[in-house]
């Protein structure tokens, strides 16, 4: 049997990649944009974890983002979050996204990481590409999250 995959589409492209990545690893994926969808819609359809996409604006501006990840949060039903989606996850657990500090719109960076999670047997550093003019603040979130990864030299995750 798939696991199933609640994807909140948050107007990207990018999110069909994503999806198709899902995909080749098994996943059924469901895809719903951000303004399309409620909470509740986590537990109606019995999804083993959530996906929210990059997307333009801010994470207020992301429609159920911040408080799905709430939910998910209370109800134990993991998220994983791509740029926009990362930034609504830092928000929804008190954490500060304010501009980058540098626009970095297809530029590449090498980063750091210890290995665990989806990180789990890929070499460090290695090089990714970035798109974003957004960024979590250092410093501002909360314990219960943990930075699995980071460039060589950033302040903001």
């Amino acid at each position: 049997m798939s696991t199933r995959i609640l994807v909140v589409d948050n107007y990207d492209s990018f999110v069909w990649n994503l999806v198709q990545y899902l995909q080749q690893l098994d996943a059924d994926c469901e895809v719903v944009r951000n303004d399309a969808v409620t909470v509740e819609r986590v537990a109606e359809g019995g999804f083993a974890g959530v996906l929210l996409s990059p997307g333009p604006g801010t994470p207020e501006e992301a429609g159920v983002c911040v408080e799905m990840v709430r939910h998910c949060a209370g109800t134990g039903v993991p998220v994983f979050g791509v740029c926009l989606g990362v930034q609504a996850m830092a928000v929804a657990h008190g954490g500060v996204v304010d501009r980058a500090p540098e626009l970095l719109h297809g530029k590449t960076s090498r980063i750091e990481h210890a290995g665990a999670g989806v990180f789990t047997g890929l070499p460090s550093p290695f090089t990714v590409t970035r798109y974003h003019s957004l960024a979590v603040v250092e410093g501002t979130l909360p314990d219960s999250l943990e930075v699995t990864a980071r460039t060589a030299v950033t302040s903001r995750a």
